[in-house]
């Protein structure tokens, strides 16, 4: 498959990543398998999620296909590189395009990114989890991979504003061990393991999180159980409900 799109992104990711000294800490990257179909399933703490995410599988050197919001597809300057790097657009109007598209892809080999909380966690916390990664898993016969990501928050989240020339920010990124779809009856049961390995991992990256907040007013990147200031999850679900009825409004 040509790829004219994907290697320049990934050499400006890299450059992005030296020019701003980002600390990256990944640790995992062995368990992406070299060649064929898998997915790797993320918490979602950043709109740069998918930037790191596919950096953990660069040491096994795959391109992932991410699946992400059609609107983004649309977009006169995301647009093209999204559809040069065949990323997956998923309409929620005809979602079972958009999944049949994945599942192909990762019968032909791919690895294929999938953020199954669906949008950015507020809480920094793992929310819920659609079973799409699971189901795809299954119907593909492809190992499922927990990814957890900490610390892109602090350059680009939701309801905070952006600070992407952020120097000297760490970034952890930990890959868990390939789930075998074999292993689970369905995909509600495998979903259920995801969400507490997955969670797990985020536990793990925030406890051995090399910065700490500089004083009163940075604490809103931590978890409250960690002494931060970020909402709770009933809190963070009072947001997302709040920011949807002014959306329809």
């Amino acid at each position: 498959m040509s790829e004219l799109v994907y290697p320049p992104v990934i050499a400006a990711a890299k450059t992005m990543f030296r020019v701003l000294d980002l600390r990256l800490t990944v640790q995992g990257s062995h368990h992406v398998p070299p060649t064929g179909g898998a997915v790797l399933a993320s918490n979602h703490v950043s709109y740069l999620d998918f930037i790191f995410c596919g950096y953990g599988a660069h040491e096994s050197r795959r391109l992932v296909r991410f699946m992400a919001k059609h609107d983004v597809f649309t977009h006169k300057v995301s647009g093209p590189l999204m559809r040069g790097m065949k990323h997956i657009p998923v309409n929620r109007a005809a979602g079972a395009g958009s999944y049949n598209t994945a599942v192909d892809a990762l019968r032909r080999g791919e690895v294929v990114g999938v953020f199954p909380e669906a949008t950015i966690s507020r809480s920094f916390l793992v929310k819920e989890l659609k079973n799409g990664a699971a189901r795809m898993s299954q119907e593909a016969g492809v190992p499922l991979l927990p990814v957890a990501l900490w610390g892109t928050q602090r350059l680009w989240t939701k309801g905070r504003p952006r600070t992407l020339t952020r120097r000297h920010t760490p970034i952890t990124i930990l890959i868990g061990e390939p789930m075998d779809p074999a292993g689970y009856p369905d995909a509600g049961t495998m979903t259920a393991e995801l969400k507490s390995r997955l969670s797990a991992l985020v536990d793990r990256a925030q406890r051995e999180y090399p910065d700490a907040p500089a004083g009163a007013d940075d604490t809103w990147w931590q978890p409250v159980h960690l002494g931060g200031s970020a909402p709770t999850l009933e809190e963070a679900a009072e947001l997302d409900r709040r920011g949807r009825r002014t959306t329809m409004s």
